[in-house]
This record gives C-alpha cells, sequence and structure tokens, in this order.
C-alpha cells in the first residue's frame, strides 16, 4: 500500500504503540516483568521476564524520544514503576543480578540506552531513591570481564549512563571496550563479532545492530566527555558498511536469511536508521525509509507477530530451528532496534522525502565482499539478492565443527532460508541426524551421511569468484549452534575445495576432492531450498536428465544442473525444516558413484523468478597441479575458478586438519 511520508510515519508509531501495549497483559503487577508466553530460555523465566521488559523499554525510548515526550499510552509512568520495581531488590519483582544471570548484562544495556533518551521524561522524574536503586544495579557491570564479543558494548553503554547519571564507572573498562573494538574491525565497514580461534571470522546482523550501533550510541552519551575523534571513526565505519548493507535487502522487504539471532528481524534496520541519526550514510533520506518500510511491511505480512500482536520466535512464522539457547519468548523484541527511526523528529528528511528504489530494483549488479568472504549478485527481474559465502563461518579453525546451516552453507539469499530440521536450542542430540542439505557440497559416507564443512580455509575472493577449501568430517552429533556445537567424535575425510563464479541468477560451483579416499564416497551438491505448498510438494526421489528443478510457493524457482561428471539428480523434500514454510524442497545432483579424486566436478545453481533462459558455457583444463574452470556467460564476460591443490607436505609437517594453504 502506498502511503504519504506523513502517513509513513503515523504507520510506524502505530506499529510500535501495538507492539508495545500488547505485552501489558503478560506484566507482573509492578510492571518489572514482561513474562511473555513460550519456551523458556536457557537462563530461565525471571531473566526472560527482565529482557521482556528492557526490551520494549528500548521500543518505548525510541517512540518518546521522537515524539518529544508525548505520551498518550502512558509509557513513562508503566517503565518507571518497573524500574522502581525492578531494582529494589526487597520487591518480588525483583530483576536478577548480574551474579545471578548473566543475561541481565545483554538487558542492562537496553535500559541504559532507553533512560538516555527518555532522560528528561523518565530518569529526571524518578525519586533519588529510585535512581539509586538503578545505579547500584548497574554498578557490579564496573570491572566486569565480558566475554569477547558484542557483549562489550553492554558493559561500555552500561558504564557510559551510569558516568553521565553519578553512577560508578572505569576508565580502564571504557578504553578496554574501544581497544578491542579497533582489534575486531576487519576493514571496509565490516567487524567480526569477537575473534574466534584468534581470527576474524564472525560476520553476520550483529555487525549492524550490534557492532555498529552501540559504539555510536557510547559517544552519544558521553557527549563532550567522548575520546577525541572516536565519534568520526565510528561514523566512517558505519558509512563505509552501508554501502554494502543496501545491497542485501531483497526487493521483497527481507534482509539475508543468515547468521544468528534472526529472531530479531527488523533488528536490521538498526544500522540504516543509525546511518541516519549520526550523519554517517552514503544513503539518500528516501532510499533509508524505503528500505525500512519495505522491512517492515515484509514481517507484517509474513506473521511475524501472533493474534495477540505479540512478535513470536521464527522468522516469518513461529519456528524454533533458527533459535539459539538463549532464545526466550522476550528476544524477539530487540526488533526494538528497528524502530530507531521513531527517535528522528518528523522533520527529519527521512520522514519527509519521498521514496527512491532499492538498489536490487535500480539494475542488476555483481560485487565481491572481500571482508565476509562473499560474492553478492541482485537481479532487478526478480529482486532476489544471493550471497555465495566462502569468507565467515564462525568456527574455531583450530577443529572440526557441526555445520549451522546459519552460517557454514555455501550460499543465502533474501528470498529463502535454509533447512534448520530440529530444535538446536534442545541441546546435544536434538538435531543428530542434520546433515547438511541444501547450498552444501558434501561427500556422502556408505550409511548415507553427509559430511560437515566447518571450519573453513579461504583461498581467494576476487571479482566473481571465490574459493575455499575444508576438510570433509563426519560428527556423531550433528546438532549445531554458532559457537561450535556441542563437543562430539569426529570421523575425518578427504580435503574438498570449492570455487564459485556468480552473476545473475546463476552460481557456477566447482568442486575437487583431494586426501585419501578410503572406502569411496558419493559427492553431492545441493541446490537452493524453497518453501513450497504442503499439497502440492514434489515427490521426493530421482529425476531424470541430470537436472533437478523446484518451483516455490511463491513462484521462485530452484534449478540444479549437473554440468560436469555430477549426472545423478533428485528431490529432497523436508517437513517442518524450514523458516519459510511448512514444507521445503530442495534439488541436489550426484555422482554416479564415488567421487573420483584430483578431478573438477562442476554443478550450475540457479535461483530466480523464472527458470534460467541461457546457461553459461564451461570448460575445463589443469595448469601444473590447480584445475581450471573457464566459465563464458551468456552475455560474453568471462571468468575462471581456480582450484589449487591441498599442499602434499602439511599432513606431514602440522598434522592432519587444518590445511593452511592461502588461509
Amino acid at each position: 500500500m502506498k502511503r504519504s511520508p506523513t502517513e509513513d510515519r503515523a504507520h510506524w508509531e502505530r506499529t510500535a504503540d501495538r507492539l508495545l501495549l500488547a505485552v501489558r497483559p503478560y506484566a507482573t503487577d509492578e510492571h518489572a516483568l514482561i513474562q511473555l508466553p513460550g519456551t523458556p530460555s536457557h537462563s530461565g523465566a525471571r531473566s526472560d521476564g527482565l529482557e521482556g521488559f528492557a526490551r520494549t523499554f528500548l521500543l518505548a525510548g525510541f517512540r518518546l524520544a521522537g515524539a518529544g515526550g508525548a505520551d498518550r499510552h502512558d509509557l513513562a509512568g508503566w517503565y518507571a514503576a518497573g524500574l522502581a520495581a525492578g531494582t529494589d531488590p526487597k520487591n518480588p519483582e525483583r530483576w536478577p543480578t548480574f551474579a545471578e544471570c548473566n543475561q541481565a548484562k545483554v538487558e542492562a544495556a537496553s535500559i541504559a540506552l532507553a533512560l538516555h533518551e527518555t532522560r528528561p521524561w523518565i530518569w529526571d522524574r524518578l525519586d533519588d531513591r529510585v535512581r539509586s536503586q538503578v545505579l547500584d544495579w548497574l554498578a557490579p557491570m564496573v570491572g566486569d570481564p565480558m566475554p569477547g564479543n558484542n557483549w562489550v558494548w553492554f558493559q561500555g553503554v552500561t558504564e557510559a549512563f551510569a558516568r553521565t547519571a553519578g553512577g560508578q564507572w572505569r576508565q580502564q573498562d571504557l578504553d578496554r571496550v574501544i581497544a578491542l573494538t579497533d582489534g575486531w574491525y576487519a576493514g571496509d565497514g565490516w567487524y567480526s563479532d569477537g575473534l574466534t580461534g584468534g581470527e576474524r571470522r564472525n560476520f553476520d546482523h550483529y555487525n549492524g545492530w550490534a557492532m555498529h550501533l552501540y559504539p555510536l550510541w557510547f559517544c552519544r552519551i558521553l557527549g563532550d566527555a567522548a575520546p577525541s575523534g572516536l565519534l568520526d571513526r565510528y561514523r566512517a565505519r558505519l558509512r563505509r558498511f552501508l554501502e554494502d548493507q543496501r545491497l542485501l535487502v531483497g526487493a521483497n522487504g527481507s534482509p539475508l536469511v543468515q547468521g544468528r539471532s534472526l529472531t530479531y528481524r527488523h533488528a536490521a534496520l538498526a544500522s540504516l536508521w543509525t546511518g541516519a541519526l549520526f550523519d554517517a550514510t552514503p544513503l539518500a533520506a528516501g532510499e533509508t525509509r524505503a528500505i525500512a518500510n519495505r522491512m517492515l511491511d515484509h514481517f507484517t505480512a509474513h506473521g511475524a507477530t501472533d493474534a495477540q500482536d505479540l512478535l513470536t520466535l521464527g522468522w516469518h512464522r513461529p519456528f524454533r530451528g533458527v533459535l539459539q539457547v538463549y532464545s526466550g519468548p522476550g528476544s524477539p523484541y530487540w526488533a526494538s532496534k528497528g524502530f530507531i527511526g521513531l527517535a528522528l523528529p518528523p522533520q527529519h528528511p527521512v520522514w519527509t522525502e519521498e521514496l527512491t528504489s532499492l538498489a536490487v530494483e535500480e539494475a542488476d549488479f555483481t560485487r565481491a565482499l572481500a571482508t565476509p568472504g562473499w560474492l553478492v549478485s541482485g537481479t532487478a527481474s526478480d529482486g532476489v539478492v544471493r550471497v555465495v559465502n566462502h569468507g565467515g563461518d564462525h568456527s574455531d579453525p583450530a577443529r572440526p565443527h557441526a555445520d549451522d546451516p546459519c552460517y557454514a552453507r555455501f550460499a543465502y539469499s533474501t528470498h529463502t532460508a535454509p533447512e534448520t530440521p530440529g530444535d538446536p536450542t534442545a541441546g546435544p542430540g536434538a538435531c543428530v541426524d542434520a546433515d547438511p542439505l541444501d547450498n552444501a557440497v558434501v561427500l556422502l559416507d556408505a550409511a548415507g551421511r553427509a559430511s560437515h564443512r566447518r571450519p573453513v580455509t579461504r583461498i581467494s575472493v576476487d571479482g566473481a569468484t571465490a574459493v575455499s577449501r575444508s576438510r570433509a568430517h563426519w560428527p556423531e552429533d550433528a546438532t549445531w549452534d554458532p559457537f561450535g556445537g556441542p563437543d562430539t567424535g569426529c570421523t575425518l575425510g578427504p580435503w574438498i575445495t570449492v570455487g564459485s563464479a556468480l552473476r545473475g541468477s546463476v552460481e557456477v560451483r566447482a568442486v575437487r576432492v583431494d586426501g585419501d579416499p578410503g572406502t569411496g564416497h558419493v559427492l553431492r551438491i545441493g541446490g537452493w531450498a524453497l518453501a513450497v505448498d504442503p499439497p502440492s510438494a514434489p515427490a521426493p526421489g530421482p529425476v531424470d536428465g541430470g537436472t533437478a528443478r523446484v518451483e516455490g510457493a511463491d513462484g521462485l524457482v530452484s534449478v540444479i544442473v549437473g554440468a560436469h561428471r555430477l549426472p545423478r539428480s533428485s528431490l529432497v523434500v523436508g517437513t517442518d525444516s524450514n523458516a519459510l514454510g511448512a514444507a521445503s524442497a530442495t534439488p541436489v545432483v550426484e555422482t554416479e558413484g564415488p567421487v573420483a579424486h584430483g578431478i573438477v566436478h562442476i554443478a550450475l545453481v540457479h535461483l530466480g523468478g523464472t527458470d534460467p533462459s541461457t546457461l553459461p558455457q564451461i570448460t575445463t583444463r589443469a595448469q601444473d597441479t590447480t584445475l581450471l574452470v573457464d566459465v563464458t556467460w551468456p552475455d560474453g564476460a568471462r571468468d575462471t575458478i581456480r582450484l589449487p591443490a591441498p599442499d602434499p607436505e602439511y599432513p606431514a609437517a602440522y598434522g592432519l586438519w587444518k590445511d593452511q594453504h592461502r588461509a
């Protein structure tokens, strides 16, 4: 529905108010805990109640700030009552302390941020007793050795607020937060969310909704007390990141379905709005609002809220396959960060300028994002943005992991979701048979089990091509989490080197297998999984012709072609294994028998609004021990994928696990 700029703002305000009012029936008597229905997180119901309060308070903070304190629903009074009760150690509704519950540290940052934004209407009107209680509850953050990822900013923001409010803070803490963040900056606007195995490998939505957001708000809270030059440094980094982020939103309004904490949904807008608020964006104001509108409407139209207007745990629908152990009923309200735009006054250009097209609607594009190790392709005809992933896998390079489907797949998009069968929040054994399928390159053992990919060694990202390598392994328990999955036994197999060339809707995916062949393995390459209508779901099993095709419920088409030495094709059907629908299907191709080592195998992988009109032409050749695939695209463009052999001396010199070749 087309809305005027004024109507847009009103629509956002109504949506925010509806979300805030919907949680009130689930609050305790004095409002300190919002105990939403659903399966508790591993932190327990009281922590989840604090999470419900803190994250909705953040939304209320943005709503009040942009309205200049106008408050028809008494947001200030309602949340002030909760602050008084939650920080009173003698109150039955008291919040857990940081010593009792680590998750309370996360929520403290939302509370501090909201208090800063609403200072004239809440903090300044609290009586001295309550202000003292709040600062006492925040005080144990000082000196806390926070985990080495975005969590350090919960400390930074909390102590910054305490410093401005007469509470406890420590310069060493703030210096450490700034220094760690600089160490995690990987360039081109991208942060790794901490280091894994001493490397920058953690690229996902936290780059926007945490690693860019909190540093700038830290400077906003401290004002003139912020270190000289820090604000400008953070603004420059965000401006560069937004050059890439604007490409990673589909015409359907969806952000990339990749990484952890996907249930935060609209929070993917946090960095875009923050760029506008801090004058740190290359986007026109009309483009910022266009992306925001499209994303808000996307999630609204696809069931992000239930009949009671509560945000659900999932993506389009309640779905536990994209959750983590820390996900509780209040977790989805991190989406409050997607409403930062309401903190801007109605006369700001983002609320007055006319909307523009999204990047993917203007023209087709292909980009290499070298820092995260991604190739990106957007096509205007269908509005799809695809990412081919040869970079960050959120894993320790020194040991094998079970594959997290949201990090380890070779491709992600704005219109599809990876297959995530089972409930990874249930702990070890919950997804023991969750083998990689879609957008995976695997070896099948004698029992038909698929190998896993993590950790990945990046070899190259250049133009429209990228190459990476991993060692095939079969974990005894395939249950995943972003941090490596449960400790479990693992059978090691050969090395798999995969190269991609991406243009338009088609990826050329080339594979070589090297190392001890053992008893032999079938090579299987998976295409894009699509949600399908359950009544018309395709029949699973083999299909003729070396090509497999799926048409999704939304009309998208997924095709995989066994272009070279992959003659067998089939469809694999899933039930309740995909965030976008209750039924799904994935096309795959395989070798006829055990894969031959040291030679190239090639699949063409398509995702688009229609079947591909013309496929690229491929030829193969060798250059010493390197296998080359020359690709000629329908428009005449040419690419070469280079698949080097693993270093034959490496296993003898360094042991059997990590391949450091061009790491």
